[in-house]
């Protein structure tokens, strides 16, 4: 990660051992914070998982895009009469979520897919399930949960129409993230099934502490041709003097 990983492995710059240098979050270079992550999806990613990781990677832009939505219907349904107590946790899953989704359950299918992981397959449907779940009950809206869903937006249409209309634009996103999850989970269990993924290789995994950072498949393969190809001695030069046999 940009400037931890950079201390922590004596690197200027966010440089990755690769060298590939870090790129996301894209930051002006005129600030001190440096990007966190290498993200390139052509380049580690296999061809045939590209377009359902960049997916994943939409649905996570997607659900942030609803939190600050949301932030705003709060607003409104505090100023139309509605608790404060909303908008605040309104405010707090927005800063809270929008980079811990993105570490927690982006990042892990990110890796996952980039090597064949089962242990970041495992984080992914473990945190990823939890956020299908919260995603589900802010899409309900129960009161003070600090989520415009669809109980809040229908009971406060008697209050006020205006802002029960703009509680309504979140309800409806967090109905769409929660049904896109939910299909999102289904694809990446068929193809973690369907690759002979495991908890087993997992525990490996954590034993061996390559989940830390997982090699990708290129180097995977990499390292297995260069240790497997076996080495032949030289040919010998036979002498042919006088184009005859001795």
């Amino acid at each position: 990660m940009g400037l931890c990983q950079a201390l922590a492995v004596g690197l200027p710059g966010g440089l990755l051992p690769t060298g590939k240098e870090n790129n996301f979050p894209p930051l002006p270079h005129f600030l001190p914070l440096k990007p966190c992550f290498y993200q390139d999806f052509s380049d580690e990613i296999p061809v045939e998982h590209q377009v359902l990781v960049k997916r994943i990677y939409r649905l996570w832009m997607f659900y942030c895009t609803t939190l600050g939505v949301n932030l705003v219907a709060c607003l409104a349904w505090w100023i139309a009469g509605g608790a404060g107590a909303n908008f605040g946790l309104a405010m707090l899953w927005l800063v809270l979520f929008t980079p811990c989704s993105y570490v927690c359950w982006f990042r892990p299918a990110y890796k996952a897919f980039r090597a064949d992981s089962s242990f970041n397959f495992m984080a992914f449907f473990f945190i990823f399930g939890a956020q299908f779940v919260l995603t589900v009950i802010q899409a309900i809206g129960f009161s003070g949960w600090g989520a415009c869903g669809w109980l809040a937006t229908i009971g406060f249409f008697g209050t006020s129409v205006g802002a029960a209309v703009v509680m309504l634009i979140p309800a409806i996103m967090f109905s769409l993230s929660a049904v896109v999850m939910a299909i999102t989970i289904v694809k990446v269990h068929r193809i973690y099934r369907g690759a002979g993924g495991s908890l087993q290789k997992a525990q490996t995994e954590w034993s061996a502490g390559t989940w830390r950072n997982p090699p990708s498949r290129e180097a995977q393969f990499n390292s297995f041709s260069g240790n497997s190809l076996p080495e032949y001695p030289t040919v010998p030069s036979y002498s042919t003097s006088g184009g005859q046999w001795p």
